[in-house]
């Protein structure tokens, strides 16, 4: 199972704020027996968010969004994430409550905004603040504090999916003395012979050049298709050595 991850905020693209929020979805959803299918890192643009939000709607995609959930006049995602849904944003009455336990005495006029949401959304609880996320078609929306954010996104997963007890691993060679473009016939029976597995290349340069080849992928598969691998090497006179080496 694969998860798309949008990391939303101009102060992400302006280089104002680091981005951890891949490597904190990476390795959780890792850790959960999935893996992290594709980012996003998009600017506070309502124009922008609605047709990225509309986009993965559309294809069923299962998604993190991290970011401008809160009540300032910049953050946009909650709005259009509506719009992007084709529902009307609301006032909803949980999380109403729970800005008002949080801040009794200035959750009126701005904080409450925060619980406006699309309309039939679920909440995701906040451990730091109480202030919820929410979710709506299987995208989860979260503020961009990653002390937030990460948490709230294991709770989702706990939540809502079943680890994968069977995880996709990674196994790969160092191949060295031939270019990719020598490698070409190689990788590309690879590729034929075993469909259901990610082959990847990657070229290292430096003091020791090498082409880093291998398969991602699930069961035992990934080492029959490795084994392959070192066949057709031997065949064709390629010198290779394990990766971790």
């Amino acid at each position: 199972m694969k998860f798309g991850l949008m990391v939303i905020g101009d102060e992400i693209l302006s280089g104002r704020r680091r981005d951890t929020h891949v490597a904190g979805f990476r390795k959780m959803l890792h850790d959960h027996g999935f893996s992290l299918g594709w980012v996003q890192i998009l600017p506070d643009d309502p124009q922008l968010l609605v047709r990225q939000l509309k986009q993965s709607m559309d294809a069923a995609e299962r998604v993190f969004s991290c970011g401008g959930i809160g009540a300032t006049p910049d953050d946009h995602t909650r709005l259009c994430a509506a719009q992007a849904a084709g529902l009307p944003l609301v006032r909803h009455a949980e999380a109403v409550a729970l800005i008002e336990q949080q801040f009794p005495d200035s959750a009126y006029p701005h904080r409450i905004r925060m619980a406006e949401l699309p309309e039939g959304s679920r909440l995701i609880p906040n451990p730091v603040n109480r202030v919820p996320g929410f979710s709506i078609h299987e995208h989860y929306f979260m503020p961009g504090f990653p002390h937030m954010a990460h948490p709230m996104g294991q709770w989702v997963l706990n939540q809502y999916y079943t680890p994968d007890r069977q995880p996709q691993q990674e196994l790969s060679l160092r191949v060295f003395g031939a270019s990719e473009n020598d490698l070409m016939p190689i990788l590309e029976k690879m590729t034929r012979d075993w469909p259901r597995l990610k082959l990847f290349s990657l070229p290292r340069m430096g003091e020791e050049s090498f082409v880093e080849l291998g398969f991602r992928g699930k069961g035992k598969a990934v080492q029959e298709a490795l084994q392959r691998l070192q066949q057709e090497l031997e065949q064709a006179g390629i010198a290779y050595s394990d990766a971790a080496r």
